[in-house]
């Protein structure tokens, strides 16, 4: 072992050390006192240590460590490509903007093109679609699944109707049957925002694998994280090429950082107006972004991924803890269903409130909040309630009466790992001593 070898296995045993030192001081559980995050990172002595030993390279953008990540979450993912970009956010753009590459030619979206989506969810599977000047036509969604309403997509349809993003809510798998089978039916592209849902399967696969594409959060909210970071999933070598070149700025070149002439013909090429052979690490063919990830964030992901059945497995059982302990409260409250063939790795437990004479749902809020149980709003409500949509073109089918129900009616409370069985016990006494008032 060298001198410098030497110096950092010290460095990283003390960054052991120093996480192991720093558990002592963590306090116990007060009930009532103690907040109880619907979300929240959890971590030991790996990350720490990944984070520390890929800054200790200063490669900084993405090196080894993003390459193990993509290389392992594609396969866990069941797909043959995996992008790491700088946020869920971003991968959703990055899909999105894919589905307006030139090179898909006849089936390239453009301008005034129509794009089925729900209102009732986070605002970035549909902004989007605004981004790049399509019009999305959102339809209803079922109050039980909280996702988008299959009933509703014949009606979605015209001749303009070029492809369906939506997000598998909460974790809960959409109607993947349903959906693939109109977008294959009508030659549609199909993009799966799987942000909430890492680890959710239907009819035994992989969420993400009945798309085009299909996008992932590392927010620490999410399943498994980077801090910030996402990625974008496809198993089709064209589309993986042209987000690339989207996260890229654009470029044509699909050389990986530090790498020169992959493709063998650097030099050698006619690029558009370009004079001949210049360098194609500057050829651009798409008006991109830069939204790559840093080799630091990916080396904290390769540590979660170790983790990720585990979690995916605590999530499972803490809904199933949830579902139990309220049913007995089913006359005021729509618990929520599994979509029908599948396995949701849940991010969250949605609640509705039954429009009654007793409370409502900000009551029922005021509550859980009281006693440090934090809740949510599914997201935006419905969207076109939201400000920022205010002046944009868009179709709407029916009334969205649904979605409205949510905006007005839905919380939801957290099933991440940090929840253990003294923290389900204590939100599950606290629903009893709100009922027990009424």
């Amino acid at each position: 072992m060298t001198n410098l070898e030497k110096i950092r296995a010290e460095i990283l045993d003390k960054v052991k050390s120093y996480y192991n030192e720093s558990q002592v001081a963590k306090s116990e559980f007060v009930p009532g006192e103690t907040k109880i995050p619907f979300a929240g990172r959890i971590y030991d002595e790996k990350e720490m240590v990944n984070l520390v030993d890929s800054s200790l390279d200063f490669w900084l953008t993405a090196g080894r460590y993003a390459q193990k990540f993509e290389s392992a979450f594609a396969k866990i993912m069941e797909q043959k490509y995996c992008l790491l970009v700088n946020s869920g956010s971003s991968a959703n753009l990055v899909a999105f903007s894919t589905l307006t590459s030139p090179l898909l030619k006849k089936r390239q979206l453009k301008k005034g093109d129509e794009v089925i989506t729900v209102a009732a969810g986070f605002p970035t599977t549909v902004n989007p679609i605004i981004q790049n000047n399509l019009v999305p036509v959102f339809v209803d969604v079922e109050v039980d699944t909280y996702n988008i309403k299959v009933s509703e997509l014949e009606k979605a349809l015209t001749e303009k109707t070029k492809a369906v993003m939506i997000a598998h809510t909460l974790g809960n798998t959409f109607d993947l049957k349903a959906v693939s089978e109109f977008c294959k039916k009508n030659k549609l592209f199909l993009i799966e925002d799987c942000c909430d849902a890492v680890g959710s399967t239907y009819d035994g696969k992989s969420v993400g694998t009945y798309g085009d594409l299909a996008t992932v959060s590392f927010y620490p909210a999410h399943h498994i994280t980077m801090g910030e970071g996402g990625a974008v999933l496809t198993s089709n070598p064209l589309l993986n090429r042209i987000a690339t070149s989207f996260r890229d700025w654009g470029r044509d070149c699909y050389c990986e950082p530090g790498a020169d002439n992959t493709c063998g013909k650097r030099f050698t090429q006619q690029h558009g107006d370009l004079p001949y052979g210049y360098d194609h690490k500057y050829v651009y063919g798409h008006i991109g972004y830069n939204l790559k990830v840093t080799d630091m964030q990916a080396a904290v992901g390769v540590a979660q991924l170790d983790k990720l059945q585990g979690f995916i497995q605590k999530r499972k059982d803490n809904f199933i803890t949830l579902k139990e302990g309220l049913k007995k409260y089913e006359d005021y409250l729509v618990l929520p269903e599994a979509t029908v063939n599948s396995d949701p790795s849940w991010f969250g437990f949605p609640i509705s409130v039954i429009e009654n004479d007793k409370f409502s749902k900000i009551q029922l809020v005021d509550h859980l909040e009281s006693s440090k149980i934090l809740t949510r709003q599914l997201f935006a409500g419905n969207m076109l309630k939201q400000p920022m949509y205010k002046d944009i073109e868009y179709r709407v089918i029916g009334d969205l009466k649904n979605t409205n129900y949510i905006m007005n009616n839905t919380l939801f409370i957290g099933v991440y790992p940090g929840i253990d069985q003294e923290r389900n016990d204590f939100i599950l006494s606290v629903f009893d001593n709100f009922f027990n008032s009424l």
